[in-house]
C-alpha cells in the first residue's frame, strides 16, 4: 500500500502541474474517490481546507462504496499532496512583503470582539 500511496500522490502533483496523468490501475477507484471528494472541498480566507474524514465517511455511505482504513489513509495522503501544492503556489513572488498567515498573538476575548464586532 505504501507504493500505491506514493504513486497516487505523485499523480496528484503531476495533475496539478498540468501534465497528463494516468493513475495506476490498482488505485483507479481511490483516484476517482479523491477527485469527487476534492470537488466538494471547502475554502476559507486562507485557502482550501483539507478533506475531513467525516466527509469521506459520508461519501462512502452515499455512494455505497466501502473503503478500508488503509484506503482512507491514502486519500488523506493524496489530499496532503494536493494542499501542499496549492499552498506552495499561493506564495508571493520574491521581494514582495506579505503578512504572516498565522498571528503571533494568542486569541483573546478582546481580540475576538475587535475582529467580529
Amino acid at each position: 500500500m505504501n507504493r500505491l500511496r506514493k504513486q497516487l500522490c505523485a499523480a496528484v502533483v503531476a495533475s496539478l502541474a498540468g501534465g497528463k496523468v494516468v493513475p495506476p490501475e490498482a488505485g483507479r477507484d481511490l483516484w476517482n474517490a479523491f477527485q469527487r471528494l476534492s470537488r466538494s472541498r471547502t475554502y476559507s480566507m486562507q485557502g482550501p481546507n483539507p478533506i475531513q474524514p467525516s466527509e469521506i465517511l459520508a461519501w462512502c455511505r452515499l455512494m455505497r462504496q466501502p473503503l478500508g482504513p488503509h484506503h482512507v489513509e491514502i486519500i488523506l495522503a493524496m489530499d496532503e499532496a494536493w494542499l501542499g501544492r496549492a499552498y506552495a503556489s499561493s506564495k508571493a513572488p520574491e521581494g514582495v512583503k506579505t503578512l504572516p498567515p498565522v498571528s503571533k498573538h494568542p486569541i483573546s476575548a478582546a481580540l475576538l470582539d475587535a475582529v467580529m464586532g
